[in-house]
């Protein structure tokens, strides 16, 4: 199958650009009116133009969201700044906004540009208000995203589902879990941990998916829903007795939920009514995504390519013409649900194209559609850096492949919204001119992310662009996690389980960007975007220390040197307290700013420690005992915070150290520590964090590099 041309696509009617023009109030409110949108109608793939006399830029689309793609391709092509994910460097736009020197036109190079991992509504924040949500798909828009995972409000759509299938509201809500984990809940992992959500949360969030969905729409994107593909709630077998149930075992400490064999005519009419609930409140899409047996699920003795084939039966009853969308991870999708499906009524958003060498997706996937996709974080991880050589490289060469299926891109980290290069260059990739060349893209960066040409700012750029995000594929397609994170023991490597256990670049130097960043001039460090990232960037570099100290530490440990262990323990606390220092100054690092959302959407101070426990928990211990320990999930999602590195990992290095100096002095075993209790203790204590930054970042960080000795001539 190949790729679609634009010339098969189909005209696109006139449109609305209010929705546009509603979105540049928003987000240049001093700047709106200079801008005059306008439709562009015809056949073709999504382009737009840009033209104007100085304070007059016309902007034309092909829809409301490629208009402001079109908004942002001018800000950073001709006023060089930009609205980045975060940070933006608008400070820098001059009163009257200056004409291109010529028309220019940028058009799509892919129909499919896709955003939002299954997880990211758990790792992002569950709880973000209307007004997040606004500006995030304002700013999907801004960079070319045309279709947007949305899974908010489902667990409505199985409640009321499931009410009709003989359950008490009481029995559903036991098993849907609180928000911040119902995306596992979806793809079937797992059930019932931190619920029940009141009903106030089940209102609170179909509204807010509502308008998601509404605006979406508005925009000329597509809202991606969750499809039903058979998860049925416990208990369902004794009220529907003979039902063909398969049991889905465990998944990392947790009882997966049963799938309900699409072949039983029970799955039909679920199926119907999951639909006509999903319908009723969030209207129709043309996309739905659902992946039957992920991650370890069974099949028992249902034929996969048999219940694929009734599974979309029931997704083109309801909805005629519908795509499913499938993500490609591990063995998923299988080749059996491929082979059985039309290929025309599927995509693969793919999760793996810049992890592992020698893919070949026509092959795998026997032609179906797919993305190319990347997930450049995992449990929404503080780590910067990507395989971004590998996008640019391997991107060109899957699409110029004869008969290749390449129809689209997929931005999918598991936490969106922390490393805005990535998401800048990756959406890029789906836009003339494709990005070709490293180092052309990232001084053109250095240059519009700060709002202006500085020569300190491209060489801290070009020292990125050579080490974090120069990453080879092979294994991993994320940076390493800091080990100051990491549950404490001298042996560890990782803090998540799943996480690289080395060093992926040379941190000599990446520490290099950190001093040439300190240098930018002072008229450009006004600017969001730049305080933004000269806290990530030391934040990345004294965090990277952590692997320079603890083989240090586990030597004096062993030559029962105590003195020497004192003070190399001291410095490693010391740095600790250093980077929750430098974090507080930015309100992107704040575990108060994470916790607040929650707060704010409880209505009592019974909910209010509901949710916090639910935001707290998924950072640390993630679920229950056997999750964390067993299942290996106990700081998965860990990330570097102000107030979450002081209060709980800096806590537990102090303890761990302490343990060992008495080890020493006494000559027995370290005491043994309980850290799934102690991280449980802190995720349901409560304590009250800051939500506004304090502290001059730039003066931080001179104090950060200090500290570490990087910025010698």
């Amino acid at each position: 199958m190949s790729i679609v041309h634009a010339g098969t696509l189909p005209a696109k009617p006139a449109f609305d650009v209010a929705p546009a023009q509603a979105a540049l109030m928003r987000l240049l409110p001093r700047w709106q009116a200079q801008f005059t949108l306008v439709a562009l109608g015809g056949q073709g793939a999504d382009r737009f133009r840009i033209r104007g006399t100085p304070g007059h830029i016309v902007i034309e689309g092909s829809s409301p969201a490629v208009l402001l793609r079109g908004v942002e391709t001018y800000l950073e092509q001709v006023v060089h700044v930009s609205m980045g994910w975060p940070g933006d460097s608008l400070a820098q736009l001059p009163v009257t906004l200056p004409a291109p020197v010529s028309p220019m036109e940028g058009s799509a190079v892919v129909p499919d540009r896709y955003a939002l991992n299954d997880t990211d509504d758990g790792y992002s924040n569950a709880y973000l208000d209307w007004p997040a949500w606004e500006h995030k798909i304002d700013v999907l828009a801004l960079h070319g995203i045309n279709e947007v995972f949305m899974p908010i409000g489902t667990e409505e759509v199985y409640r009321r589902t499931f009410t009709s299938f003989g359950y008490s509201n009481a029995e559903i809500s036991a098993w849907i879990p609180a928000a911040a984990h119902q995306p596992w809940w979806l793809l079937q992992n797992m059930a019932g941990f931190g619920a029940p959500m009141s009903s106030r949360q089940y209102a609170r969030r179909v509204a807010l998916a509502q308008k998601i969905v509404a605006r979406l729409h508005a925009l000329g994107m597509t809202p991606v829903l969750p499809g039903y593909f058979g998860t049925v709630p416990s208990q369902f077998a004794p009220k529907h007795p003979g039902a063909a149930l398969v049991s889905q075992g465990r998944w990392v400490g947790f009882e997966r939920p049963d799938w309900l064999d699409p072949r039983d005519p029970l799955y039909t009419r679920v199926a119907a009514t999951f639909y006509q609930e999903q319908s009723a409140l969030f209207g129709d899409s043309t996309m739905y995504k659902m992946d039957l047996l992920h991650e370890g699920g069974r099949a028992g003795n249902v034929p996969k390519g048999e219940a694929a084939r009734l599974v979309m039966a029931a997704l083109r009853a309801a909805h005629p013409g519908a795509r499913w969308v499938m993500l490609g991870w591990q063995h998923n999708p299988p080749a059996e649900v491929i082979r059985a499906l039309d290929p025309g009524q599927v995509l693969v958003v793919d999760g793996l194209s810049d992890r592992y060498n020698g893919l070949d997706r026509e092959t795998d996937w026997h032609g179906a559609p797919y993305t190319f996709g990347s997930i450049p974080n995992f449990g929404g991880h503080s780590t910067l850096g990507a395989n971004a050589g590998v996008w640019l490289e391997r991107y060109a060469q899957w699409r110029g492949k004869l008969g290749s299926a390449l129809r689209g891109i997929a931005w999918m980290p598991e936490g969106s919204g922390t490393d805005p290069a990535a998401y800048a260059l990756f959406t890029a990739l789906a836009w003339e001119p494709v990005p070709q060349d490293a180092s052309t893209w990232f001084a053109a960066y250095a240059t519009y992310r700060y709002g202006g040409s500085d020569p300190h700012a491209t060489a801290a750029w070009r020292i990125l662009s050579e080490t974090a995000y120069a990453m080879p594929a092979g294994e991993w397609s994320e940076a390493q996690d800091s080990l100051f994170n990491a549950r404490p023991s001298l042996e560890v490597d990782t803090a998540a389980t799943w996480s690289p256990p080395t060093m992926r670049y040379d941190v000599e130097h990446f520490d290099r960007a950190t001093c040439e960043l300190l240098k930018v001039a002072p008229a450009l460090r006004a600017t969001s975007a730049y305080r933004y990232d000269v806290v990530d960037i030391a934040r990345q570099a004294l965090g990277n220390q952590a692997r320079v100290l603890l083989p240090q530490i586990k030597a004096a440990y062993a030559a029962k040197d105590t003195a020497h262990f004192h003070a190399l323990t001291s410095t490693w606390l010391d740095d600790m307290t250093m980077l929750d220092r430098l974090l507080a100054s930015d309100p992107h690092f704040l575990l108060g700013t994470w916790l607040a959302p929650a707060r704010a959407a409880a209505g009592d101070n019974a909910e209010a420690a509901q949710l916090d426990y639910d935001q707290r928990s998924i950072l640390t211990v993630w679920g229950e005992r056997s999750g964390a320990d067993e299942g290996g999930l106990h700081d998965y999602a860990n990330r570097q915070l102000a107030g979450l590195v002081s209060g709980l990992y800096e806590t537990r290095w102090k303890r761990y150290f302490e343990t060992l100096e008495q080890s020493m002095d006494s000559g027995k075993p370290p005491a043994k520590i309980d850290w799934f209790a102690m991280e449980r203790a802190w995720a349901v204590a409560r304590r009250p964090e800051p939500t506004e930054p304090h502290g001059d970042p730039w003066q931080l960080v001179s104090d950060t590099v200090q500290l570490l000795k990087i910025c010698r001539p």
